[in-house]
């Protein structure tokens, strides 16, 4: 892993020095915590339409329960070190408390583009799918995570979101 997580680390070395990728990736990780561009997302499909509210409200408590497994459960199993204690100085981001591994905001961002899509359907899946690449992405862009952890976050994320899917789908139904 610690190759993986270097080599990856070298690679996007310069999107660090970018401005317009510090930018984005700064903004991509602060609107991530709290998988607040999540709620956001459900809030704006919900205007107008009483089906798409109830879609906002179960995706917001599934996110939730999401969080608390991920980041109270699975991370304490873990207890892996993040790759520098404080982010990276050219970044203005949150530092969590809890251990790198698995990403919360990868697998919050995979989760919530599954349940997304089970609510829009493909051509959304698109958007629903680069938006959480993004954002999980940013993580270790900002040197908040281990490329590993992304990718240990996205596959938490896509299990949890298989398991959620047919309940979430029974009760806005």
């Amino acid at each position: 892993m610690t190759s993986f997580d270097s080599a990856a680390d070298r690679i996007l070395e310069p999107l660090r020095n970018n401005k317009a990728s510090v930018a984005l990736f700064g903004f991509a990780s602060t609107i991530g915590d709290f998988s607040i561009v999540w709620h956001i997302v459900g809030l704006i499909r919900s205007i107008g339409s009483s089906e798409r509210f109830q879609q906002a409200l179960a995706l917001s408590i599934a996110l939730g329960i999401e969080s608390l497994i991920v980041n109270q459960g699975i991370k304490r199993l873990f207890r892996r070190e993040r790759p520098t204690t404080s982010g990276d100085e050219r970044f203005e981001v949150r530092t969590p408390s809890t251990s790198s591994f698995p990403s919360g905001h990868a697998s919050s961002a995979t989760f919530a583009a599954i349940i997304l899509t089970s609510f829009t359907g493909f051509p959304l899946a698109i958007l629903w799918s680069i938006i959480a690449l993004v954002v999980a992405l940013s993580r270790v862009v900002v040197r908040i995570h281990h490329l590993s952890d992304i990718v240990g976050g996205i596959a938490t994320g896509a299990v949890l979101g298989a398991i959620a899917l047919p309940i979430i789908t029974t009760v806005v139904a």
